[in-house]
């Protein structure tokens, strides 16, 4: 019996030896997390080691506060926070100069990132802080002014990866980034699961996911707040060798934006299909669930069900008119945005717009102060939607007059003016509506016109 005790013993002074082995405390590398000091180089010594001897948990330790400036990630890491542990970007606007997209540098630097990294996961109930305000101007009413910029914005990027496989990111709060949060760049096999990504609501920019030429992904179970959408699915230009965007799940998430809190494109230069969003919660937001097709690629095969929106109007600094659902295809146009010369194909003088096509949207109750638009430059580019048991609770809650439906980003004027309809279509074809509904009770009765109004439009099914 005392044999058998001894030899367990053992085995299992074995095991802790060997977990131990395979876990690097950031501490035991330099980091002093006072929250002052600059811990990047002994976190980044502690990443390259974890890697290099096979892979591992890099740990941050509970009750510490690791300030650090940029971080680069490594294959068959774990980054591990453990309870009341913070890792909070540097304020110094100086140390960030790698570019979020490449050789354009007009939309941001980068904090975290990894690039051609694998089998890599972020764990534990930690934090992970972009110290966002501290990149921002001053305060307005509704947003934070942005800081003039020149030839690039120093403004960091919470999470970047980029051509990264088989990732797992669950269970953190990552919180206040100054920019977009987590961006996949051509990404296969990502699971992100039961995170809280909440974001300042008066900072521009600050997306929460995008989804960018990545395939494979779910999302499941998230708290999502932030100033702009929430979840994007998108194809940037200066990432096109990665190819399309596709095979995305997102499920049982909650959601609120000052933009649009789901949301396909802008921008969008190659085809993004197989899609699904579903059981999620939209609360608060300016506009509910969104395709925005401004470039030349497609969206097609995509299905929204058993959602709950809320919608209500908010100030021109923020895209959108409470619009619960939005569904367009208008060129971009010409601009002196800082990153103009990004938007269109090399050479081209202006821009072309994609077909929309085969969205569905399924058991979706709508509280918001305007109604659906639908809507494209030509006949027929936008064709073969289809509406089942969709509800619109119109509600005006805000002191905001409405009557307007938002275009941008797209050639001529960006506001179109109307009433409220159940359902704007403009040029749109092949529209199938199957127990549709609005209640207006208590909403002005001059800003409400009716369940539809259809503007050049072709072959609308409305079923019994």
């Amino acid at each position: 019996m005392k044999i058998r005790n001894f030899v367990a013993l053992a085995l299992l002074a074995l095991i802790v030896s060997a977990c131990k082995e395979s876990d690097y405390n950031v501490m035991r590398f330099g980091a002093k997390g006072d929250g002052i000091t600059d811990d990047a180089a002994a976190i980044q010594k502690a990443i390259d080691e974890c890697s290099e001897n096979g892979g591992g948990s890099v740990i941050f330790p509970s009750a510490k506060t690791f300030m650090s400036g940029p971080i680069h990630l490594r294959s068959n890491v774990n980054l591990h926070f453990s309870p009341n542990a913070r890792l909070i970007a540097n304020p110094d606007e100086g140390i960030y100069s790698e570019s979020a997209f490449g050789d354009n540098r007009g939309e941001g630097m980068m904090w975290i990132s990894g690039k051609d990294i694998e089998n890599f996961s972020i764990s534990g109930t930690g934090i992970i802080d972009g110290n966002g305000v501290a990149f921002m101007g001053e305060e307005l009413d509704d947003s934070y002014e942005l800081k003039p910029v020149t030839d690039f914005d120093p403004r960091p990027h919470l999470l970047t990866l980029v051509n990264a496989r088989k990732v797992n990111i669950s269970d953190v709060t990552i919180c206040n980034s100054a920019y977009w949060t987590i961006h996949l760049v051509g990404c296969y096999d990502v699971a992100i699961n039961h995170i809280s990504l909440l974001n300042n609501l008066k900072i521009r920019n600050g997306d929460g996911i995008d989804v960018d030429h990545s395939r494979k992904v779910r999302i499941t179970g998230c708290f999502i707040e932030s100033g702009d959408d929430c979840i994007c699915l998108k194809n940037r230009r200066e990432y096109e060798e990665y190819g399309s965007c596709h095979d995305i799940v997102v499920t049982n998430c909650i959601m609120t934006s000052r933009s649009c809190a789901v949301k396909i494109g802008s921008e969008n230069m190659d085809s993004i299909y197989r899609v699904l969003f579903d059981n999620c919660i939209i609360t608060d937001s300016n506009r509910g669930i969104g395709i925005q097709n401004r470039d030349e690629g497609t969206v097609s095969d995509v299905t929204f069900s058993n959602m709950i929106v809320g919608c209500h109007l908010f100030s021109d600094v923020w895209w959108g008119k409470s619009e619960p659902i939005y569904v367009t295809s208008y060129p971009r146009a010409v601009g002196n945005h800082k990153d103009a010369g990004w938007r269109f194909p090399k050479g081209a003088k202006e821009g072309k717009c994609g077909e929309v096509s085969d969205i569905r949207f399924l058991n979706i109750t709508c509280k918001t102060e305007n109604g659906i638009f639908l809507g494209c430059d030509t006949p027929g580019k936008v064709n073969d939607l289809y509406f089942d048991n969709v509800i619109l609770d119109l509600v005006k809650e805000t002191d905001y007059e409405g009557g307007v439906y938002d275009k941008r980003p797209c050639v001529g004027e960006g506001f179109a003016q109307a009433p409220v309809y159940g359902i704007l279509g403009e040029n749109v074809s092949g529209i199938t509506i199957g127990n549709f509904k609005v209640k207006d009770y208590g909403f002005p009765s001059d800003r409400y016109e009716g369940l539809f109004k259809w503007e050049n439009c072709t072959d609308i099914n409305l079923l019994k």
